[in-house]
């Protein structure tokens, strides 16, 4: 029973708040006609601020916010005015916002992307006002000191965006949002004087603070804390960066970002606005970028930056010695799973090409695999960059194969959110495709390249992995198993493409995994060999949601107890004490008290059916008496991940 002073902390305490709350990427198609688009952000509740651009084609960024109020937009790559448009945005709800035809936001057959900001303490503020001609404080409600700063004139034409940012050289020196020139000097902007927790100036410029003017701020935060659990978490920060002479960067944030927007200020540069929905990619050059300060359509093929699992770099990308200002926000997301739907779904389809799927998650992963007939078990994922396009352009790896990455037609392109299209080369194919969000406490995806030296590469799990499996992309060579479920602490591992056994030599000779880094062997070509890029795929325990655990075979009917409560949705298991192939069932095919399919995630063989090797059970998974030696031998060690 709570006592006084533990039930006042209890009704006081305010509810968590995530990334995923406040911040949103959404892709979507144009109608030419109204569209609702849901996106998860409260604007009707929280309010908050809508930045839309065109894709496909050359529009102007259109923003609209709460404050200012539905129809009424402003062109962050024009000096207009406000414009009142009723085929804009026309009303936002709780969920995402409506729109009407208006073509710069919904052109028939046209794509989009949208970024939405909700105002949410030390993370966004919007701030109307009217200019006074003198210097003055404008007061906000971001609860920090702002680490960016927008303005714009709404009332009269051809006037500018101006910006402060916390990295310029001082707070008399102001970017423009709709140009490309370098950082410049007035104090007229923001009357020399940094911004507070609770106000930010302006000077007498009339881009900032013309009498009788009419004006709104967009307030980013930097490094303020105030999310996650604890709420402790920064998800925010506007930083700066210089390149080398070889135009190398780096940018270390503490977390690894979903959104970055970012300048050269000692030089005209364009505004980058780079996000992982459309390829924030590692490498950079599957990537896109879309320009603030252009109407220009989507620059695909170049991100510039690839993502870290504590910030990110540009590999060569930048101006020799350049110095840079950047937003980036946290990926998410932060909160913790509950059930499986969330992070996992498979589905079981005849492809057909250009026809549009939709799944119930946003996916980071496709495993993938073709029923009939032989062909490899592939994986493609947005970290290293899907299919723009239904042409030769996915990037894969095999797990039944020890070859590099290749490009191949994808098996989905134009990937938006939950949904995507069919590749064009897969007419009539029986294929079952699993889809996985990354979500701490269940799954991560960590790119990483190698120093041939102790590495133990950064990942974003939250706890220590106990299933890590790693390709090189690189290189010809084995995936590398390992993980607390293989036995022998950190040092064992096996081999994905092959039926082996478990070897229980120490392997891993940078150390032990943590919630914060997991370890390679120094030198080795399938982990880290100097120079060779890689990729890690990381899986945990997560009440509910997910098991990875082993067992001891007994020859007859077993149950394994994952602690679910509707039952494993899909299950991989692996014989270790004995040669076994990788067996991988789902629901989505069938398991059910009968026959149920099953492939091999080494080997190309086409399904197997008709034959009853595990049932449901409520709790996890049951093995059936009939199962063959590689699964339940009596007295035979195996390990399993099963997904609820």
């Amino acid at each position: 029973m709570l006592n006084s002073k533990a039930l006042a902390a209890s009704v006081s305490a305010p509810p968590a708040v995530y990334v995923e709350d406040v911040f949103s990427t959404f892709l979507y198609n144009g109608n030419g006609s109204t569209q609702t688009i849901t996106n998860g952000i409260d604007l009707a509740g929280k309010g908050g601020l809508v930045w839309i651009k065109g894709r496909s084609v050359a529009y102007d960024h259109c923003l609209q916010d709460t404050t200012r109020g539905a129809n009424k937009i402003l062109f962050s790559n024009l000096t207009l005015a406000e414009q009142n448009d009723t085929n804009a945005i026309t009303t936002f709800n709780s969920t995402g916002w409506d729109m009407g035809a208006e073509s710069g936001i919904n052109a028939n057959n046209q794509t989009f992307a949208s970024w939405t900001f909700r105002e949410q303490p030390k993370f966004f503020d919007i701030v109307t006002y009217t200019g006074t001609g003198s210097n003055t404080t404008i007061p906000h409600n971001l609860g920090s000191v702002p680490g960016c700063i927008i303005v714009k004139r709404r009332d009269s034409s051809g006037y500018w965006w101006a910006v402060y940012h916390r990295s310029l050289t001082n707070a008399s020196y102001y970017l423009l949002l709709q140009e490309t020139g370098a950082q410049a000097n007035s104090s007229a902007i923001w009357n020399g004087t940094t911004p507070t927790n609770t106000v930010f100036s302006v000077g007498t410029s009339a881009d900032t603070n013309a009498s009788g003017g009419t004006y709104v701020a967009y307030l980013f935060a930097h490094d303020a804390g105030g999310f996650g659990t604890a709420g402790t978490d920064n998800v925010i920060s506007c930083g700066s960066f210089t390149s080398n002479a070889s135009g190398f960067f780096t940018a270390t944030l503490g977390y690894e970002p979903q959104w970055v927007m970012y300048k050269q200020t000692n030089v005209s540069d364009d505004w980058k606005m780079i996000d992982t929905m459309r390829g924030m990619t590692n490498p950079y050059t599957n990537g896109a970028r879309l320009l603030a300060n252009s109407s220009a359509a989507e620059g695909t093929g170049n991100g510039f930056i690839e993502p870290t699992a504590t910030g990110f770099y540009g590999p060569g990308t930048g101006a020799a010695s350049g110095t840079y200002i950047y937003i980036a926000i946290r990926r998410g997301p932060m909160k913790t799973p509950t059930v499986g739907t969330e992070v996992f779904s498979p589905l079981a389809a005849t492809l057909s090409s250009d026809v549009t799927r939709s799944i119930s998650l946003v996916p980071d992963v496709m495993l993938y695999k073709y029923r009939t007939g032989n062909g490899n078990f592939s994986i493609e994922d947005r970290l290293r960059g899907f299919a723009k396009t239904n042409s030769n352009s996915a990037i894969v790896l095999a797990t039944n194969l020890t070859t590099a990455e290749t490009t191949e037609y994808p098996i989905a392109a134009n990937i938006q959110n939950t949904t995507w299209i069919d590749g064009a080369a897969i007419n009539g194919v029986p294929s079952i495709i699993y889809n996985l969000k990354r979500a701490p406490g269940f799954f991560d995806e960590v790119c990483y390249t190698g120093t041939g030296s102790a590495l133990n590469p950064n990942h974003n799990l939250g706890v220590t992995p106990e299933l890590k499996i790693i390709k090189s992309r690189s290189g010809a060579v084995s995936w590398i198993v390992g993980g607390t479920v293989i036995g022998g602490g950190v040092n064992f591992y096996m081999f994905l493409e092959t039926n082996a056994i478990v070897e229980t030599t120490n392997y891993w000779s940078s150390g032990s995994d943590s919630a914060t880094t997991f370890s390679t062997r120094a030198g080795n070509a399938a982990s880290n060999s100097n120079g060779q890029t890689y990729a890690a795929y990381l899986f945990a325990t997560l009440a509910g949601v997910s098991k990875v655990g082993s067992y001891t075979g007994t020859g007859t009917t077993k149950q394994i107890d994952c602690g679910f409560t509707a039952g494993a949705r899909f299950v991989m298991i692996k014989r270790t004490d004995s040669t076994g192939d990788w067996y991988v069932w789902d629901t989505a095919r069938g398991v059910i008290s009968g026959n149920d399919p099953y492939l091999l995630l080494n080997s190309t063989a086409a399904e197997v059916t008709g034959i009853d090797y595990i049932d449901p059970l409520s709790s996890g998974f049951e093995i059936s008496s009939t199962a063959p030696a590689a699964i339940n031998a009596n007295g035979g060690t195996y390990i399993f991940l099963a997904i609820a």
